[in-house]
């Protein structure tokens, strides 16, 4: 009897069941684990209409980076890093907390959840938030790495609370935008935040990892009769810039390249070089500077505020008193973008390839293995006045959009500008654009926005909020 041969095996996450059927994992260590991520599951198209039209759900940002503080002076740590004020931070609230270096470019954003009195869980702000935290030995604060102990999963669209209340059993109409509470699902416990990057109603979930595909299959099972799709990863970087929400490597780099003390504390986690790992494209070229973002760039300046002192907070004073720049939606004219991909057809220099949706983070045959990173001039009447970066074509409105941070003299809706696309020395595009609303994604109704009392009820309202518990994640 002949035996049949063993295939190759690759490491695959053990947050998301494998799916056989997908035909595209992405292995590359971009998110703190190597693990094999889906690329795509049924369609980029289809699975970001699934977020706007019914419900997606997301499990790829697993591992999280994710640190847990606890101490007398835990929140008085977290006001001294972050630009946000806590002073009305109250137990089940959350946060998107934002961090600056001395200079006010953004250096880690992500979740910030309070437990309890003295107790805070932070997702995607380490590792940067521990180089912080070992500056100041002067504070009692106890840090607990749960990188890979804990998953985190994000459920987007305007059935996604339906969903969640199909698989644990229990009325949810209670988590109110930025709050968040425990429930169980599948026997696990688990923690439900209402947030979202997609800019549709949506909520994340966050448990230990040992329950992680159990939550998952059950997720998806709830969902079957509202049309659930999973999301892959190309058509989640895709949902950053429908719904305004700029991404890190992405829409921008964090600002850790230049800060010889991180280096070394980032080398002694096993970190490779910082700023060394990017192979930059667009017409910006070498220049990090401009590709860096302050809050304000992001539009996030509303998130910023000088009633407490941090990190970087003279440098943004500065942004913030010059008013010098926007984060505004750009929508790229077709006529413009169909030459770039008519030039690929006959005889002539072709201009840089546009991929559709948006552009893979790594390239094919890259033996150095390099993280891509696009960024654009913009211009009005030849004159430079912004960067524009985060490229895709949403399916949604069928246009090619982007995030541009641009001159405020040249922020209004209904701006014409270029986009000079190509990196320099190739045969570089100008394509028009114009100005509009940011974010771009209004229809369905944001998050912030969403009344879920319009959304019927399967099971009885929670008459009264407990307290919150300072157990679990």
């Amino acid at each position: 009897m002949t035996e049949t041969p063993q295939l190759p095996t690759f490491p695959h996450t053990p947050f998301v069941p494998y799916d056989p059927t997908v035909q595209f994992y992405e292995t590359a260590a971009w998110n703190f684990g190597g693990d094999a991520e889906a690329w795509e599951y049924t369609g980029w198209r289809d699975e970001t209409a699934a977020g706007k039209t019914t419900v997606s759900l997301h499990g790829h940002l697993n591992p999280s980076p994710t640190l847990r503080l606890t101490g007398p002076d835990a929140l008085e740590f977290l006001s001294s890093v972050c630009v946000n004020s806590f002073a009305k931070f109250r137990v089940g609230a959350s946060r998107h907390a934002i961090m600056t270096d001395e200079q006010g470019r953004v250096a880690a954003h992500g979740m910030l959840l309070r437990l309890a009195e003295d107790d805070f869980v932070s997702y995607w702000l380490a590792p940067y938030l521990g180089y912080r935290l070992a500056q100041r030995p002067d504070l009692d604060v106890t840090a607990e790495d749960l990188t890979g102990r804990v998953f985190l999963f994000q459920l987007s669209g305007p059935r996604s609370l339906e969903v969640l209340e199909a698989a644990t059993g229990e009325d949810l109409h209670d988590i109110a935008f930025l709050r968040h509470r425990l429930t169980s699902v599948a026997g696990a416990e688990v923690r439900i935040v209402r947030i979202g990057m997609s800019g549709t109603l949506a909520y994340e979930l966050h448990g230990p990892v040992e329950g992680a595909i159990p939550v998952y299959s059950a997720l998806m099972a709830a969902g079957e009769e509202y049309g659930i799709r999973r999301m892959g990863v190309q058509a989640y970087m895709c949902q950053h810039t429908e719904g305004g929400f700029g991404q890190a490597y992405y829409h921008f780099p964090l600002a850790w390249g230049d800060d010889e003390d991180l280096q070394a504390f980032f080398a002694a986690l096993g970190f490779p070089p910082i700023g060394k790992h990017l192979r930059l494209h667009g017409s910006v070229g070498e220049d990090m500077d401009r590709r860096h973002r302050t809050p304000y760039d992001l539009g996030w300046g509303h998130m910023v505020k000088f009633d407490h002192d941090f990190v970087g907070r003279a440098a943004l004073e500065r942004v913030a008193a010059a008013d010098a720049t926007r984060m505004v939606t750009l929508v790229w004219n077709p006529d413009d973008v169909a030459e770039v991909y008519r030039s690929q057809f006959g005889p002539g220099p072709a201009h840089q390839e546009m991929s559709i949706p948006n552009h893979f983070m790594y390239e094919v045959g890259d033996p150095q293995h390099l993280q891509s990173l696009w960024a654009d001039k913009v211009l009005v009447g030849g004159e430079d006045v912004g960067t524009s970066s985060g490229r895709c074509f949403s399916g949604h409105s069928r246009e090619m959009l982007s995030l541009a941070t641009v001159q405020t003299a040249h922020a209004q809706e209904g701006t014409e500008v270029v986009v000079l696309w190509g990196d320099p020395g190739t045969v570089q595009k100008e394509i028009r654009a114009t100005v509009a609303r940011f974010p771009y994604l209004v229809d369905p109704v944001r998050n912030e926005r969403f009344d879920v009392s319009t959304i019927p009820g399967r099971f009885p309202a929670r008459s009264v909020e407990p307290a919150a518990r300072p157990a679990g994640i």
